[in-house]
């Protein structure tokens, strides 16, 4: 979709991830699925590649509960704005008389739109590789409907997973309970006021050491092993963000979020946590297990 706003125009630059007008994707546009189809293309050259693992098709997009309000916000001759006045009217309602169930409902109309699209594109030229999602990030993870229509179509759902020094259980029983998949976690990190970066940017906690950050990340990794539903994690990020560099995200400016400071020099207190945890996941699964027998 990503790839398609900047073809089309109209998208922007948010912090973390592209803005699309009015949190409106383009997912009713009538040159969206050839588009999609055209793109994906390129995933033909990997569909043997023993080495991947799946395909992301975007980041963080604006999947929200208020969608049916944001496209019928859109201007009067915009796709999105001329199917959601048609599935109102098919639902026998005015704008006036929406409801939080309308919205919801609307929320999986346009998840059945992206994900059938892309799933159809992607199964066509590479049937041999996993599709994880569009890595979620807000509350639409939190809407069974939504969830429901995308596990349709994902082999895994990935979720951005911040603002939680533990794992909710209710959360991720939730995913997999609707979706029928299991799910990765795709980003989450804490930083150090050690590291003496200004970490003002980013969505990420500040902790106040690098053993901190270490015993955050088995704190945070444990409750994900224990739920049975998860199937990894992706610690963000490698290399923490460099304060000179130009042009960047502005997510991603000064703050310490790495494994690695910017010389490369590793973070050692935190890695050590870090491994003490990674080195022992089988176990620690095991002995999960044994508890629920």
């Amino acid at each position: 979709m990503s790839g398609y706003g900047k073809e089309r125009g109209g998208t922007f630059q948010q912090p973390g991830h592209t803005g699309y007008p009015g949190d409106a994707i383009f997912v009713f546009d009538p040159e969206w699925e050839a588009f999609c189809d055209r793109h994906v293309k390129q995933a033909a050259a990997y569909k043997d590649d023993p080495n991947l693992f799946g395909y992301f098709s975007d980041n963080e997009m604006p999947f929200r509960f208020k969608s049916l309000d944001n496209y019928l916000a859109l201007p009067e001759k915009d796709p999105g704005y001329l199917a959601a006045v048609e599935w109102i009217k098919n639902q026998g309602i005015t704008k006036d008389q929406i409801t939080d169930k309308h919205r919801e409902e609307f929320m999986a109309v346009v998840a059945e739109r992206y994900f059938s699209v892309v799933s159809k594109a992607l199964k066509k030229y590479d049937p041999n590789h996993m599709y994880i999602g569009a890595r979620f990030y807000s509350s639409e993870k939190n809407y069974p409907e939504f969830m429901k229509t995308a596990g349709k179509y994902l082999d895994i759902i990935s979720n951005n997973y911040y603002g939680k020094w533990t794992p909710d259980s209710s959360d991720m029983a939730n995913w997999t309970s609707w979706s029928g998949r299991p799910f990765i976690i795709t980003e989450y990190y804490t930083k150090g006021e050690d590291s003496g970066m200004p970490n003002q940017s980013g969505a990420g906690w500040i902790v106040k050491t690098q053993k901190d950050r270490g015993l955050f990340y088995q704190n945070y990794n444990l409750a994900l092993l224990e739920s049975k539903n998860c199937v990894g994690w992706h610690y963000f990020k490698y290399q923490d963000n460099d304060p000179t560099a130009t042009g960047v995200d502005p997510s991603n400016t000064d703050s310490n979020k790495g494994i690695v400071n910017n010389y490369y020099e590793v973070w050692t207190p935190m890695m050590e946590l870090m491994k003490e945890l990674n080195i022992r996941v089988y176990s620690i699964i095991e002995y999960f297990d044994n508890l629920r027998n």
